[in-house]
């Protein structure tokens, strides 16, 4: 994604900060150059450049915004909405234009950017499995095929890596990078998929020899459970071309990596 995106659509920098945060501004649209009737609209999350925003008026990807909080303004352009269809209906994503402040600046310079436990409302419960090693059931819950983007820190060390996302499941992912980190390192992840970009946080279980690390995934960036769940009810939907079982099992993979 480009570097405009702001969560959902929001393609900002992994290490810039994020903030679920809901804040009251007015929204005014721009209709062929005029400024509409100004409406109470709501932030959901605030970044640098742009904010997540959810709004009863219907916007379109290249719309242009003037958004209003105090005597702060700024003129934003709309670089994402949510799919009408589903739980994201509403939503919208906008990229400040303008010089200057952001509306939410202040806010945002004295706010936290929060994780939170992942499997406390997983998308996902845990399932029952036919396959089972050593008498004990491996599957936890479904795992997905994907092919998405992924950039990764380690907690408290390097800077930012590049890689690939190759499967995901409610408890973990496989992802495939060109520098790998050690198993037991806790990292940061923001994963770039559907549209939306998703901050999880988690710990490396074992690398294997063809670049994939297996990553046990333990938190999310507060405000980020609904863009994950919009990601699981899209790969939930039936494929054409693959309607195999597309879990990988663990051991295959560690054999994988000897």
């Amino acid at each position: 994604m480009s570097d405009v995106a702001i969560q959902s659509g929001q393609e900002a920098d992994p290490g810039e900060k994020l903030v679920h945060l809901a804040l009251p501004v007015r929204l005014i649209h721009m209709v062929n150059g005029e400024r509409n009737t100004p409406e109470m609209a709501c932030t959901y999350d605030i970044h640098p450049r742009g904010a997540r925003l959810l709004s009863f008026r219907e916007v379109k990807v290249g719309d242009l915004v003037t958004i209003e909080r105090g005597r702060n303004r700024s003129v934003c352009r709309v670089v994402w909405t949510g799919d009408p269809t589903s739980p994201l209906r509403g939503q919208f994503t906008v990229e400040c234009i303008e010089g200057g402040k952001t509306p939410w600046e202040e806010e945002l310079r004295q706010a936290e950017e929060h994780f939170l436990p992942l499997l406390a409302d997983a998308p996902y419960k845990p399932v029952t499995n036919h396959y089972r090693i050593g008498g004990q059931n491996r599957r936890r819950s479904p795992r997905f095929q994907v092919a998405g983007g992924v950039e990764l820190s380690e907690i408290g060390g390097r800077s930012n890596v590049e890689g690939r996302l190759e499967q995901i499941s409610a408890h973990g992912c496989i992802i495939s990078a060109s520098g790998l980190v050690a198993p037991g390192t806790g990292i940061r992840m923001v994963l770039d998929l559907y549209d939306v970009t998703v901050a999880l946080k988690g710990d490396v279980k074992y690398t294997g020899r063809n670049g994939a690390m297996g990553v046990e995934l333990r938190e999310i960036r507060q405000g980020d459970r609904p863009l994950l769940e919009y990601v699981f009810s899209e790969l939930k939907k039936p494929r054409k071309e693959d309607f195999a079982d597309l879990e990988i099992l663990t051991d295959s993979l560690a054999a994988a990596a000897q």
